[in-house]
């Protein structure tokens, strides 16, 4: 529990609370709950009624929420890094949540993480393969711009990413160039993915960057992550 002095200079006490924990709190208060995106600029006010800006409204939205239901959490300084949230001030590498929103109607479709820069960020900081990702499902009346949330689901990455028929991990592939990891189309639904665990989900990004970047860039991007992970875990990989 970690206390805090708010805007006020009042003592505010934040409770630390599992990822786990805030998804089971969130499915016992806002499911199935209405909302909407406003804009307001000179005296004029918008209803959003695009999708375009849900999946940041949401995350903006569960910061606020955090707040207001007493929630510890953090930021990084650049909110483009990863992760969303922390949730933990003392253990902020074991507390990393990401957060994603697709139309529950259509099949997820959103990017689970710059290729590239998860690819290398992992072989370098293997604890950010244990972060967990809460993914809000959502129904938006076109009509009316009026947000439902329909389900919400907490994954690790190997639960959610996918695989292709062209690359072992399913990725946004343009010009022969990948851009970003994708998800399957099964965790909405509570089937199970191709991946049962973490070392599946590697031998994936091993055969993808072996076909993409050459068998050479794929060892040793194998060996780099065996290597960190050995020195962070103290434990192999098997991969």
């Amino acid at each position: 529990m970690c206390i805090f002095k708010d805007k006020t200079s009042k003592e505010k006490i934040f409770k630390e609370m599992t990822s786990k924990e805030i998804y089971d709190l969130l499915n016992n208060s806002i499911l199935h709950s209405m909302g909407k995106i406003e804009f307001e600029l000179a005296g004029t006010k918008v209803t959003i009624k695009t999708t375009d800006t849900v999946g940041n409204s949401i995350q903006n939205w569960l910061g606020g929420w955090f707040h207001k239901n007493n929630i510890y959490y953090d930021e990084p300084e650049n909110t483009q890094e990863f992760p969303d949230f922390y949730l933990s001030k003392e253990n902020k590498l074991a507390s990393m949540l990401e957060v994603k929103a697709f139309r529950y109607e259509a099949s997820p479709a959103f990017d689970i993480a710059n290729y590239e820069s998860y690819v290398k960020s992992i072989s370098e900081k293997p604890y950010r393969l244990f972060a967990d990702y809460l993914i809000f499902g959502y129904s938006m009346d076109d009509n009316t711009g009026y947000i439902e949330i329909k389900k919400i689901w907490l994954k690790k990455i190997w639960e959610i990413a996918g695989s292709s028929e062209r690359y072992a991990l399913n990725t946004q592939v343009k010009k022969n160039v990948i851009y970003n990891i994708r998800p399957n189309g099964k965790f909405k639904t509570d089937q199970k993915g191709p991946f049962a665990n973490k070392e599946q989900f590697l031998k994936a990004i091993y055969q993808t960057q072996e076909k993409y970047r050459g068998k050479e860039s794929a060892d040793a991007w194998k060996n780099e992550i065996k290597n960190s992970y050995r020195s962070y875990y103290g434990s192999d990989l098997n991969i």
